[in-house]
């Protein structure tokens, strides 16, 4: 708002429709959930739990838990990553700094390293808004798989299907 324009009557809400294609909004009341069978798990002690799955810009937004000392393996990012730890720490080892609760994380694009929760973490968990792909590489760069918001969304179909909760359950977290 310019610095001399004042809003007259600033708790009356917005009085005019929204765009009539605009997307409803995603509100998550419980993102760290009770029930178990949301977090999709991804390796052995690595689950996410989605929270937005964006088909149409290509990136998504999920909480990563791991437990007891794990590695999410070796990965590149070609579009930038933002994290932010909830819980417990984390480095990587193509780094001399360690991602502790209540830290931020900002992933250059060209970014390639390797996560590792330490042994002495019981659980880690952190929100990740990846962008595009995560490009999973050897020590020396050869492609060894990826993931993306469609490879995300299929693997909770699978899940929700498997746990019981239906594949559709996803569908509350798509855009």
């Amino acid at each position: 708002m310019p610095l001399d324009a004042k809003d007259e009557n600033p708790r009356i809400p917005y009085q005019l429709p929204f765009p009539k294609d605009a997307q409803a909004e995603i509100v998550v009341p419980s993102a760290i959930p009770e029930d178990e069978r949301v977090w999709v798990p991804q390796t052995d002690n690595v689950w996410f739990r989605p929270l937005c799955l964006n088909r149409s810009q290509g990136y998504w937004v999920n909480l990563l838990r791991v437990r007891k000392s794990g590695v999410l393996s070796r990965h590149r990012h070609p579009n930038p990553v933002h994290g932010y730890v909830i819980k417990g720490r984390w480095h990587y080892l193509e780094h001399d700094w360690v991602a502790e609760a209540g830290g931020y994380v900002y992933e250059p694009p060209g970014e390639t390293h390797t996560l590792v929760v330490p042994d002495d973490v019981e659980e880690m968990i952190t929100l990740f808004q990846v962008n595009g792909i995560m490009y999973y590489v050897d020590p020396y760069g050869k492609p060894l798989g990826y993931e993306d918001v469609f490879t995300k969304i299929d693997m909770c179909r699978q899940h929700y299907t498997d746990v019981g909760l239906g594949e559709d359950y996803v569908e509350q977290f798509l855009r």
